[in-house]
């Protein structure tokens, strides 16, 4: 196993600075927690989903988290549950180097997490002035040094790709233009000229700026690239039967999720029907889908916690078949 961030210093923070992540109840249920049992929360965040699945069970949960700020919610949940929790510092898309054991099930809430936008010194949200940072581990490339340096056809592409941002082009332009003046610092700059050459009418729910920061951000992070590995990771670890739910925020996120249980489970459409039998079902399923379609909030949930409107959770179960990586490996 990965080395644990050590919890022996004492924390600041108590028991009740807690939160409730979204779709809590349908992510336990996907995974029902039982006795004896290990399982992994691969993005901590407050510890939200960690808490509830030692609450459920008496089980043992290692969590994974690649921001250091991290550090002090752990210890927290480490002095309340001193013998069953673990977190290791690194990215989830890593978890099957940094645990070096099968568990019996995996979360994941992929995406920025509610502190890391209500702080500004992140940098992740426009609503206050703060560096334009947006990087989840504090280290390597900053969304400023993206926005400073990329070239225009650079910019155009993450804030199109990642941002799904049609004004992306319009928007790279005025990037160019602005910093050849003054460098970008801070998000309220950045996000005043995305503004300037984004059309926003009255019935636009969501601020110009939105879709570019998102693709910033991602691009940053790696994001979706962590969810793959993310992915095709908890495949590696898992036990027979062991469950897997992923809670997503956007479409590109959840795309990639459907993609990889509809070809893990077999649901994928096939090249050939007229191959024979035997060379058309492709690979042995690894994964038996709990539900072919996503399972969304309620409208109590939304209407306590907009931010949780778009979440979106994909569940699964793991099959006898050999990892799709153990079997290319063979």
């Amino acid at each position: 196993m990965g080395k644990p961030i050590s919890t022996s210093s004492s924390a600041s923070l108590n028991s009740s600075n807690q939160h409730t992540p979204v779709l809590l109840q349908e992510v336990l249920e996907a995974l029902s927690p039982a006795e004896n049992e290990t399982y992994v929360d691969g993005t901590f965040g407050k510890g939200g989903y960690t808490r509830a699945i030692l609450n459920a069970a008496n089980c043992k949960v290692i969590a994974i988290d690649r921001d250091p700020e991290a550090l002090p919610r752990a210890q927290v949940v480490k002095q309340d549950y001193p013998n069953r929790f673990t977190l290791l510092q690194g990215c989830f898309g890593n978890m099957d180097e940094l645990i070096e054991q099968k568990v019996n099930g995996v979360a994941l809430d992929i995406g920025v997490s509610s502190m890391q936008i209500d702080n500004a010194e992140r940098g992740f949200s426009f609503r206050e002035d703060g560096p334009l940072d947006m990087r989840m581990s504090r280290s390597g490339t900053s969304a400023a040094d993206v926005v400073n340096n990329y070239s225009e056809k650079e910019l155009a592409d993450i804030i199109y790709k990642y941002g799904e941002e049609r004004a992306s082009r319009a928007i790279a332009k005025a990037i160019i233009k602005a910093r050849k003046e003054t460098p970008f610092t801070s998000t309220k700059q950045f996000a005043y000229v995305v503004r300037s050459v984004v059309y926003s009418s009255k019935k636009d729910k969501i601020d110009p700026a939105t879709r570019t920061f998102q693709g910033l951000r991602i691009y940053v992070n790696d994001e979706l690239g962590e969810l793959e590995r993310g992915l095709q990771a908890a495949e590696n670890i898992l036990e027979v039967g062991g469950r897997l739910a992923v809670v997503s925020f956007h479409s590109l996120e959840d795309r990639i999720v459907k993609t990889f249980l509809k070809n893990r489970s077999g649901n994928a459409p096939r090249g050939n029907r007229y191959l024979p039998e035997s060379e058309s079902k492709g690979p042995t399923p690894t994964f038996k889908m709990l539900s072919r379609k996503a399972i969304g909030p309620t409208d109590a949930e939304v209407e306590a916690n907009p931010r949780a409107r778009s979440a979106r959770l994909r569940t699964a179960i793991r099959t006898d078949a050999p990892s799709r990586q153990e079997k290319e490996a063979a």
